[in-house]
C-alpha cells in the first residue's frame, strides 16, 4: 500500500470554494450583484453554481484520503464516526435554520440547507464507497445519474424539468411538508431538498474518484489524467444537458458531470501549480480557510443571522433597521457606490473569516465538524 501523501491543493481548494461561499452568500445588497457572482435563475450554470458542487467533490476527494488510514472498510469504528459527523453536520444546518427562532412556532422551519446536504451527501457517500469495490462505483454513479433521470422525466408533469413541474418539487412536499420547504423561488420549493440529493451523492463519489485516481498515480502524471477527465466531464455533461438540462437547484445529472468536470480541471491546475511546481507563496491565505472549513462556512451563516435578525441600529431617519443592512448603507455604499460596495462588503466578510481562521491555524486549533 503507498503511504499517503498530503497535497496542498487540495487544501486550497477547499479553502477556495470556502472563500467563493462566503463572498456570494454575503453581498451588502442582492439588487446590486455582479453577473458572475449570481446564480442562474434556473437553467444554465454561472461560476457561483460551481462553488457547491466543487466543495462536495472536494469532500469526495478527502473521503479518499481520511478513510484510508482505517482501511476503507465499513466496521462498527467506521459506521459509529461517520453517523456521528453526519448527524453533528445536520444538526448545525437545523441549528442554523432555526436561529434566533427558539420557543417560537416550528411549523414553518425549514428542514434542509446547505449544510443538511453536505451531511446527507457525506453520509450516503461513505457508506457506499465503504461498503462496495472501488471498481464498483463507477457504475453506481451511472445508476444513480440515469435513475434521478428516469425520475424527474416519468413522474414530472409535461415540462419535467420546469420550477412547477419537477418531481422534486412533489416529492419534498410530501416527505418534508410544504411549510418546511425554501421559499426563495416563490413557491416552496427546495434546491437543497431530498429527492435532488440522489445525484448530489454522485458529486461526491466522482470526488472519492478523484481522490483513488491522485493516490495511485504517479505524481507527474496526475495533473495530466485530472485533467483529461474533467474534460470529459465537462463534455459529457454539456452533451446530455441538450436533453437534461444544466440546473443546479435540480443538480440535474448533467450538471453533476459539468461542475464535478470543472472541479477536476481545477484541482489538476492547482496540483500542478503548487505541489509540481512548488508556486506555494499565494497559498497561505486560502490553506487558513482550508483547515477549518465547515466551522467557518457554519459561523459565517451564524454571523449573517444574527447582523441580519438580531443586531438594530437606527437608519438615521427614527426607523430601525438591521445590522446587515445598516452596515451596507452607511460603510460600504458612501465608500464604494452601490454595485463596488456590495461587492466590497462581500469581500470584508471574506477578510473577517480569515482573520479568525488565521487565528485558529497559528494556535494549531482544528475544529472537526
Amino acid at each position: 500500500m503507498k503511504t499517503a501523501k498530503r497535497y496542498l491543493a487540495l487544501d486550497v481548494l477547499r479553502g477556495l470554494t470556502i472563500v467563493a461561499m462566503i463572498a456570494v452568500n454575503n453581498p451588502g445588497s442582492w439588487s446590486y450583484i455582479y453577473a458572475p457572482m449570481r446564480h442562474s435563475e434556473w437553467h444554465g450554470c454561472t461560476p457561483t453554481d460551481l462553488v457547491f458542487p466543487f466543495f462536495l467533490f472536494v469532500v469526495g476527494v478527502s473521503m479518499f484520503f481520511s478513510f484510508s488510514k482505517y482501511g476503507n472498510a465499513l466496521n462498527h469504528d467506521s459506521f459509529i464516526r461517520l453517523g456521528k459527523r453526519t448527524l453533528l453536520i445536520f444538526a448545525i444546518g437545523l441549528f442554523l435554520n432555526s436561529f434566533p427562532q427558539w420557543n417560537k412556532d416550528f411549523s414553518h422551519l425549514r428542514i434542509m440547507g446547505v449544510l443538511q446536504r453536505i451531511a446527507i451527501v457525506y453520509g450516503i457517500a461513505s457508506l457506499i464507497v465503504l461498503s462496495a469495490k472501488k471498481t464498483w462505483l463507477p457504475y453506481i454513479s451511472a445508476v444513480l445519474l440515469l435513475l434521478y433521470w428516469a425520475i424527474l422525466f416519468y413522474f414530472g408533469s409535461d415540462d419535467p424539468y420546469s420550477l412547477k413541474g419537477n418531481a422534486t418539487l412533489a416529492f419534498d412536499r410530501m416527505i418534508l411538508g410544504e411549510n418546511h420547504l425554501y421559499r426563495g423561488f416563490g413557491i416552496p420549493f427546495d434546491p437543497e431538498g431530498l429527492l435532488s440529493t440522489l445525484p448530489a451523492i454522485v458529486t461526491a463519489l466522482l470526488g472519492y474518484m478523484a481522490g483513488a485516481l491522485i493516490r495511485e498515480t504517479d505524481k507527474q502524471k496526475i495533473p495530466q489524467r485530472l485533467l483529461v477527465g474533467g474534460i470529459a466531464g465537462i463534455a459529457a455533461g454539456l452533451i446530455w444537458g441538450l436533453v437534461f438540462p444544466i440546473n443546479k437547484p435540480l443538480w440535474t445529472s448533467s450538471y453533476v458531470l459539468y461542475s464535478a468536470g470543472w472541479a477536476s480541471v481545477v484541482l489538476a491546475v492547482l496540483i500542478w501549480v503548487i505541489d509540481i511546481k512548488s508556486y506555494k507563496k499565494w497559498t497561505s491565505f486560502f490553506v487558513v480557510f482550508g483547515m477549518n472549513p465547515l466551522f467557518i462556512f457554519a459561523l459565517s451563516g451564524l454571523w449573517a443571522i444574527t447582523l441580519s435578525r438580531i443586531i438594530r441600529f437606527d437608519n438615521g431617519e427614527g426607523k430601525m433597521t438591521n445590522g446587515y443592512s445598516w452596515l451596507y448603507h452607511h460603510v460600504f455604499e458612501p465608500l464604494a457606490g452601490p454595485l463596488n460596495g456590495s461587492l466590497l462588503f462581500a469581500l470584508a466578510h471574506v477578510c473577517f473569516f480569515w482573520l479568525i481562521g488565521w487565528i485558529l491555524y497559528r494556535k494549531k486549533i482544528f475544529i472537526k465538524v
